[in-house]
């Protein structure tokens, strides 16, 4: 593709152009399995450097990819037609942080985690908190509206979003939102953008609604030979009234992968449940975690262990934080793959979930783990396969395609937090089979040239395997 490098660095500086073939490379992939390398990478450093490189692209048709931190698992920064691959972090700024107002100003390129020990002194954060929170950025947390182990109490990322600036396919640049925690008025236009993966705009700036910081809390950990004792008593305690603020599952599989890579010790059962409660009140979070407790003890949970003091809070965590890097050592030759990775049923249909993708994988030969934020419904499923097989990726992609079929029979939806770029576009489409082309139509009203991440989400390829370069190795 002709791109006007010259032109790009009179924009931006020439330390924040390239199109060496490192960097290239680099920006060819994220955490999905797909790859295809872009034409130039660029570093924006302000909202007016971003409308002047989208005003180019617009101009001569250049496709354009925002990217964050590139931790998404299904292909949304890898770019189809190469074009430019802008990376937002450099605009890392905190601009205005207003504890009295309960919200934050921030760039696209501020980390989460950064976020939050910045907000800490001022007793408020920024609730969503994904596994990736020490890298991942909030314009990538906007793209996929990312939850985390809390969303069972403070929701998704678009429920603390209160405003944003987005440049769109033109150039132009919209405050969207309020400041205030009411707007009742109009079109929800930041709303839209969430969970958009950057096809219909460029956030650069959000306005974020931040909670207190809970004075107390607990963590526990209960043990279950049976998956569906877990899954009932999970459903008993979303129905008690009770609001835990962590309910997190591992399976059998995940137990495995983390004492085999970790030597943690965890007991050999089919499923370990995490749970926390926090609060403003001790006697609050005593009382929450009693319930708990009283609820696991009635569906046959054993081993019960409960704490407030942060080292043992953090042993008992250590096996889920340290679970996503440990699926890769569960069996030497096999390499853990986010295909089908987080999707969200009923709350009532978590064991039965569990249950089928064990056995669709049997059926498959293949191994999938099932693991997540049970509390809120979200399973997250990793598949452990020899990469170098081709027989392994048909076995997987006819799994992920029962899978979904099941989810979608229960009631489920495709993606719960990750969001659906290529991976699991065919299934989503065939979940929103009836919106497709009310979505097509808004961005053909939004993007008319197709510029914004193309080929994503409802406008993706039909076929995964195929969609682009796999980044491993298939021999045969």
């Amino acid at each position: 593709m002709d791109v006007d490098i010259e032109r790009l660095r009179s924009i931006v500086g020439d330390e924040n152009v390239s199109d060496r073939a490192f960097d290239l490379y680099v920006y060819s992939s994220d955490a999905s399995v797909h790859q295809a390398k872009p034409d130039v990478v660029v570093r924006p450093g302000t909202t007016e450097e971003v409308q002047d490189i989208v005003r180019y692209a617009n101009e001569k048709k250049i496709p354009i990819v925002p990217r964050g931190a590139g931790s998404g698992m299904s292909g949304h920064t890898v770019p189809i037609d190469g074009g430019i691959v802008l990376d937002m972090k450099r605009m890392d700024r905190i601009m205005d942080i207003k504890p009295e107002d309960v919200l934050v100003r921030v760039e696209a390129g501020v980390v989460n985690d950064d976020l939050n020990k910045a907000l800490k002194p001022f007793g408020v954060f920024f609730p969503p908190t994904p596994s990736s929170g020490n890298i991942c950025t909030i314009g990538g947390m906007i793209g996929t509206n990312a939850s985390g182990n809390r969303a069972v109490k403070y929701g998704a990322t678009r429920d603390s979003i209160m405003g944003m600036k987005v440049v769109m396919a033109n150039g132009e640049a919209l405050d969207l939102g309020s400041n205030t925690i009411v707007e009742s008025a109009g079109y929800q236009l930041h709303r839209l953008i969430v969970g958009s993966e950057g096809t219909l705009g460029i956030v650069t700036e959000a306005t974020l609604r931040l909670a207190p910081l809970p004075k107390f809390r607990m963590i526990g950990v209960v043990n279950f030979d049976r998956l569906e004792d877990a899954g009932n008593a999970i459903s008993a305690i979303a129905a008690s009234g009770v609001k835990p603020s962590m309910l997190e599952l591992m399976d059998h599989v995940a137990i495995k992968a983390v004492n085999t890579a970790l030597d943690m010790g965890l007991p050999d059962v089919e499923a370990i449940v995490m749970f926390e409660c926090n609060g403003m009140a001790k006697d609050e979070v005593d009382r929450d975690m009693e319930r708990v407790q009283e609820i696991f003890k009635e569906h046959n949970g054993s081993g019960i262990e409960v704490s407030d003091d942060p080292k043992e809070m953090a042993r008992i965590y250590a096996g889920r934080k340290k679970l996503f890097p440990s699926l890769s050592r569960y069996k030497e030759g096999l390499v853990s793959t986010s295909l089908a990775d987080d999707m969200a049923v009923p709350i009532s249909q978590i064991a039965a979930t569990i249950q089928k993708i064990h056995e669709i994988a049997e059926n498959n030969g293949i191994i999938m783990s099932a693991y997540g934020h049970a509390g809120s419904g979200l399973i997250h499923t990793k598949i452990l396969i020899d990469p170098s097989q081709q027989s392994q990726w048909d076995a997987s992609a006819k799994a992920v395609d029962e899978v979904y079929k099941f989810i979608r029979e229960v009631g489920g939806t495709t993606s719960g937090e990750h969001g659906i770029a290529l991976s699991k576009a065919p299934a989503w489409k065939e979940e929103k089979a009836d919106q497709l082309e009310t979505m097509r139509a808004i961005k053909k009203a939004l993007d008319p040239n197709n510029i914004l991440n193309p080929h994503k989400l409802q406008d993706a390829p039909d076929d995964w395997v195929t969609a682009t370069d796999l980044r491993y190795k298939v021999r045969g």
